[in-house]
């Protein structure tokens, strides 16, 4: 009897044992996640990898795929200080994001089911007096997973061949289902995807929402030139200006998930022209920590809404009260990809704005980084004189905007090895 007694008593230490040992072990694992992003952001060699569900690090620079993080309150008092607390809709959804991160609450709210997600719940008293478009887009403010209709998942997949490199810039450049001219212009010129100077490896992917319904319908000859090119992204929400800021959602949720090793990301449009070696040249000249939380562009700094309601930038005065943070304007801007992980978790957290390139301004903003003038990326163009003079335009990193004839021609005549300057 005293044997089965001290049998029972061993056999329940040990139980307790394991109990403890496993739940020290799953309270480890899970403030690992929660604290992973910031951590990723202050060691950006230091990597997390997710594969069914479970986590292990590394310092190989591998891939990083995590759910939305929870944000560091700290970080965010630049945008708190940007943006004034009052009664515009959209101010008052941002200060509902800042008090559930003040108690600890995860605000991660946009709706991932599509189908159910377009139903305005506001006590907007003036929409009705909203813009048709501006309409459409605070109904689908809260939609940020519209499905996939062209996808490209071994985009940046690494080979083993001894000539495969990491990428180090990827282009993502907003176009639309019928700027087909636009996109071959660049894929002959400054987007063509290769191995260029030091070994340095670019490549290229577009973004495409879907055709309004009174437009043709392209979507054979999109499949087709995706499966012809291997660059088309394509999500089924429709063009329009204001879904620019999903699209750029988008655009993020893809690269954490299937490009997390790009050193660079581009942003911008299809009808730019980019001297991608000079581009590159700057992006070499980086230091270390420059280098892992750089945005850079033509900075706006000290704007405010557009209140005239014939502006296609119009924000009217109930949606949003305040300045704006500076921002890289969204014509060309070049972001680390050491930011990526946690551009996602901002926007996944901070409500969408109707203004693409000034939304990424707030997000970047969220996570402590300012955007950084650079004089040859000229999203305003340059002065009339000098539109054809490739000596300046050679040295330049990028102009705003330009034909697809243009483009091809600028590209031939920078690379003219007869040019002098």
């Amino acid at each position: 009897m005293k044997r089965i007694q001290t049998f029972s008593a061993l056999v329940a230490s040990v139980t307790l044992f394991l109990i403890f040992f496993y739940s020290a072990i799953n309270l480890e694992t899970t403030y690992s996640l929660r604290e992973g992003p910031a951590n990723l952001l202050k060691h950006p060699t230091l990597q997390v990898h997710i594969r069914d569900g479970k986590s292990q690090a590394s310092n190989q620079g591998r891939v990083i795929i995590l759910p939305p993080a929870v944000l560091n309150v700290s970080v965010l008092n630049g945008l708190r200080h940007t943006i004034p607390q009052n009664g515009a809709y959209w101010n008052r959804l941002l200060y509902s994001v800042f008090k559930n991160l003040d108690k600890g609450v995860n605000p991660f709210g946009h709706n991932s089911d599509w189908s159910l997600c377009r139903h305005l719940k506001n006590n907007m008293h003036d929409f009705p007096s909203y813009p048709f478009l501006f309409q459409d887009f605070l109904q689908g403010m809260n939609c940020s997973s519209p499905p996939v209709l062209l996808n490209q998942p071994n985009k940046c997949r690494s080979g083993e061949g001894k000539d495969d490199h990491q990428t180090v810039l990827l282009f993502t450049i907003k176009s639309t289902p019928r700027n087909f001219e636009q996109r071959q212009a660049v894929r002959e010129t400054w987007g063509g995807e290769g191995v260029y100077q030091s070994g340095l490896r670019v490549r290229t992917v577009f973004l495409l929402g879907s055709s309004p319904p009174e437009d043709p319908d392209l979507s054979s000859l999109l499949a087709f030139e995706a499966r012809q090119f291997g660059d088309l992204l394509q999500w089924d929400f429709h063009e329009s200006l204001l879904n620019l800021t999903l699209k750029m959602n988008m655009f993020i949720q893809w690269t954490v998930k299937y490009c997390p090793e790009a050193s660079f990301v581009f942003s911008g449009d299809d009808d730019v022209f980019v001297n991608t070696p000079t581009l590159l040249s700057y992006l070499q000249s980086l230091e270390p920590s420059k280098a892992s939380r750089l945005y850079a562009g033509q900075v706006i700094s000290q704007a405010t809404p557009l209140r005239d309601p014939k502006n296609k930038y119009y924000i009217p005065l109930g949606f949003y009260d305040g300045p704006y943070p500076a921002y890289a304007g969204g014509g060309g801007f070049i972001i680390s990809g050491a930011l990526m992980q946690g551009l996602y978790s901002a926007s996944s957290a901070i409500p969408f704005f109707p203004i693409d390139d000034v939304y990424a301004g707030m997000c970047l903003k969220a996570l402590g980084v300012s955007p950084e003038h650079h004089n040859d990326f000229r999203t305003f163009d340059i002065k009339d004189q000098d539109r054809e003079n490739l000596c300046i335009i050679k040295k330049l990193i990028l102009i705003h905007r330009r034909s697809p004839q243009q483009i091809k021609r600028l590209w031939k005549g920078i690379h003219n090895p007869l040019l002098t300057c």
